[in-house]
């Protein structure tokens, strides 16, 4: 077994530093995303974003449960959505866009046709494929934050990497990514100067 030690960077920055474009590589779609995905995407800080992704996998939990015993309903109200009925669940899941991609993966259906097909169609295929012989068993991840979702189906010995652990793990080499360090998230950087500041 192979032990990784990571420690935090102790270069801490004092003040505002001026940021050299001529070093290191000039990815400008990584701010553009930063700045085109909506407040609650959006975080000046490690910290808040570990705080947002903790809140989010506390109010989720993983099952395993056999194929066969899942639901997959159609509503004739509502033909662009399915819903699942999940075995200890009462009420209905709503899949993901990643997770339905998810799903039409395990049963062996052409992802992007699937979503092409009004939702009673995709619902009658997806179901004969969870029906199917096999009889597999399947890893969920729903979630309830006021919608319940179906945010992953996996193999049941899938091993998830929870966000706020990866965003613990980067905090310990890069610091808060407000300045402490000269990691920071795009948000702190005043492009009319190409300076960032403690803040």
């Amino acid at each position: 077994m192979t032990v990784m030690t990571l420690t935090r960077n102790e270069q801490t920055v004092s003040g505002a530093f001026r940021v050299d474009v001529s070093r290191g590589e000039r990815i400008g779609r990584v701010s553009s995303e930063w700045f085109s995905r909506p407040d609650d995407e959006r975080y000046l800080s490690l910290t808040d974003l570990h705080d947002a992704v903790r809140r989010r996998a506390d109010c989720a939990q993983t099952r395993t449960v056999e194929s066969r015993a899942v639901r997959v309903e159609a509503s004739r109200d509502n033909a662009e959505r399915l819903s699942l009925m999940v075995p200890g669940r009462s009420e209905p899941v709503a899949p993901t866009h990643w997770s339905f991609g998810q799903l039409c993966s395990l049963v062996g259906a052409p992802t992007s046709y699937m979503r092409q097909l009004p939702a009673p169609l995709a619902g009658i295929n997806l179901q004969h494929g969870l029906l199917s012989p096999r009889g597999e068993l399947l890893k969920t991840l729903e979630a309830d934050d006021g919608r319940i979702e179906l945010r992953a189906v996996t193999g049941p010995d899938y091993g998830r990497i929870w966000d706020h652990e990866l965003t613990a793990a980067v905090s310990k080499s890069a610091g808060n990514g407000t300045g402490d360090t000269r990691w920071k998230v795009p948000g702190v950087l005043d492009w009319a100067t190409m300076t960032t500041t403690r803040s």
